[in-house]
């Protein structure tokens, strides 16, 4: 394959995709709407198309104009956008979905493309926006992605969990690298050893790439950090990628809530383990970035960015009271 298609292309996951694409000498094209900065619109190697991605005539108008031999789905949300999209690169050489682990519907440990059900979606779940919805639809755009490949189609799905790295806009890593960047004392809900899998963004942008080269028709694949660490042991990385120490303090729901706060306040913090099994990928020849330089290369990007993640958890105020009342016990 020479030639790519990336729908989105400018923010997160597909910024980084397109840099691992030209990486490998791909012919890129983004197609989007234009509403966010372009970081390539001065890098000729990068060509771009506008339009909107619900719109089927302008994604047909991107097909006939680009003729892509490759096409990465980044920002499909409604399982509609997927089955318009598996019609209209019916004959390109793969078409790659980005789905969610969260389009799992069982607490399996770990969750296997192949064995762990899927959430159901109902017709209202498929047409909503909400993040409630979020793994329904996504669920739902995965079993479009199957009956594309049941009528010949080379369509293939990846399902990352929580995605962090440079350029993340939704700053969940942020608040963590923020706290322990301001402060000497960091606290941890719970007992710091809850488990949420998270996955490198560069490592998304490679498992795309390898998915359409050699994955098979109709499969799914997870992709995650292939070392899973705690919360607590999340933060410790954070430290020393900042080359520094951090108290770290455990904060259970009954400190917590003396000062109105709770376990669920806090970003990444999952009462029950979510960890994806990634042996599929890894058998395609994958490999992911040891976790010191993935945690490196996030907190060199958060210390260059404006962002701190304060919509993500508690004020400082309130942690401070939070952590008197440890204090005295």
């Amino acid at each position: 394959m020479d030639s790519a298609l990336v729908i989105g292309g400018t923010r997160f996951i597909g910024r980084h995709l397109v840099e691992e694409l030209l990486a490998h000498e791909y012919d890129v094209t983004i197609f989007n709407r234009g509403n966010h900065e372009n970081p390539f619109a001065d890098d000729d190697r990068v060509d771009h198309v506008e339009g909107d991605r619900t719109n089927e005539s302008a994604l047909e108008a991107a097909a006939m104009t680009v003729d892509p031999d490759a096409v990465f789905d980044c920002v499909a949300y409604q399982p509609r956008d997927v089955r318009a999209a598996t019609t209209i690169f019916a004959d390109c050489d793969a078409y790659v979905y980005i789905s969610s682990g969260a389009a799992y519907g069982r607490e399996d440990i770990p969750k296997r493309e192949d064995e762990t059900p899927l959430e159901p979606c109902t017709a209202d779940q498929a047409t909503d926006d909400s993040q409630e919805t979020y793994g329904n639809r996504k669920a739902e755009g995965d079993r479009a992605v199957f009956a594309a490949a049941e009528e010949g189609v080379n369509a293939m799905a990846v399902r990352p969990p929580i995605v962090y790295g440079p350029h993340d806009y939704t700053e969940r890593l942020d608040f963590w690298i923020d706290r322990v960047n301001e402060y000497d004392r960091v606290i941890v809900p719970g007992d710091g050893t809850n488990v949420w899998h998270r996955v490198y963004v560069e490592d998304v942008a490679s498992a795309l790439r390898i998915v359409a080269e050699r994955g098979e028709s109709g499969e799914a694949y997870n992709v995650g950090d292939r070392r899973i660490v705690t919360l607590e042991e999340m933060v410790e990385l954070i430290a020393d990628a900042l080359e520094t120490s951090v108290d770290i303090v455990h904060a259970g729901p009954r400190e917590l809530e003396a000062a109105d706060l709770s376990l669920d306040d806090y970003v990444l913090y999952r009462d029950y383990p979510h960890v994806l099994s990634t042996a599929k990928l890894a058998a395609l020849g994958w490999e992911s970035t040891p976790l010191e330089e993935a945690m490196e290369r996030s907190v060199a990007d958060h210390l260059e960015s404006d962002r701190d993640g304060s919509e993500h958890g508690p004020d400082r105020d309130a942690e401070e009271r939070v952590l008197g009342i440890l204090d005295t016990l």
